[in-house]
């Protein structure tokens, strides 16, 4: 379901993940226009648990742009393709957009507000990182001085449809402007980040190299070369036994039953 229509500036962004999920939170309390981080910080205070994670993160722009995050009061150099981070819960994280495609000389300052995490396999959260795509679209949007939010939401796995999407394209729709995105994500699947972009560049505190929110960076392989803990010496001792593999017989030719062998069909 895709509305092209895209003078509202509000979308619901669909995140397909093969995770198990617990039950899910309602956040009908919560509104999408409250200042960033409300959300998150309100989060943390009704699931305690979410506290101290690091969620990996992949910002997707359009071929050519820069992505940069805001470490120890500045936006660091921008990698070649996309941007793999861990990111907590709770803060707000400030992007820098940079080399948009027909737009060279214009930057973006997009925010990032994680308030939900993802529950993959053990030793595997690299490889299955939350993806963030940043449309052409949605950054010229930003740069004509309009206003983006975009919910990414892990959808329900009682709902979800069993076709592979696109793994290049992430799929969205865009929400009516009586609606708030923030509810609409909520009753389709679990809200696990918010984007925000507009055509403001961030006046920031002299507050140094303390007052931005610490961050993981991933190298672009780091899924590929993910390992799984190595067992303890404790859960060696309790391994079953291995036997060696019995070898291989020659294959036998059709069953044959002697003369009067009752036979069924």
């Amino acid at each position: 379901m895709q509305n092209r229509k895209l003078g509202i500036g509000a979308t619901v962004v669909l995140l397909l993940a093969s995770t198990a999920t617990a039950q899910r939170p309602r956040h009908y309390g919560h509104s999408i226009e409250l200042p960033p981080g409300t959300i998150a910080q309100g989060q943390l205070a009704h699931i305690p648990a979410l506290r101290g994670y690091v969620q990996p993160v992949e910002v997707i722009a359009p071929q050519g742009a820069k992505v940069a995050v805001r470490q120890h009061g500045r936006f660091e150099t921008a990698p070649d393709g996309p941007l793999r981070m861990g990111l907590m819960i709770g803060p707000v994280y400030h992007l820098q957009v940079t080399n948009i495609p027909l737009h060279a000389g214009f930057e973006v300052y997009p925010t990032i507000e994680l308030i939900n995490r993802l529950y993959p396999p053990e030793g595997t959260k690299v490889r299955f990182p939350v993806p963030i795509q940043l449309t052409q679209e949605e950054l010229e949007m930003a740069l004509s001085g309009r206003f983006v939010t975009r919910v990414i939401y892990l959808q329900d796995s009682a709902s979800a449809l069993g076709v592979r999407s696109d793994p290049e394209l992430q799929d969205y729709f865009e929400t009516p402007a009586d609606d708030d995105p923030l509810q609409v994500a909520d009753r389709l699947g679990r809200p696990i980040a918010i984007l925000r972009m507009g055509s403001r560049v961030p006046q920031f505190a002299d507050s140094g190299a303390h007052g931005d929110p610490p961050v993981t960076i991933y190298p672009v392989n780091a899924g590929a070369v993910e390992s799984q803990p190595a067992p303890s010496a404790a859960a060696i001792r309790r391994s079953p036994a291995n036997y060696p593999r019995l070898p291989l017989q020659p294959r036998r030719g059709p069953t044959t039953f002697p003369v009067g062998y009752p036979q069924t069909r």
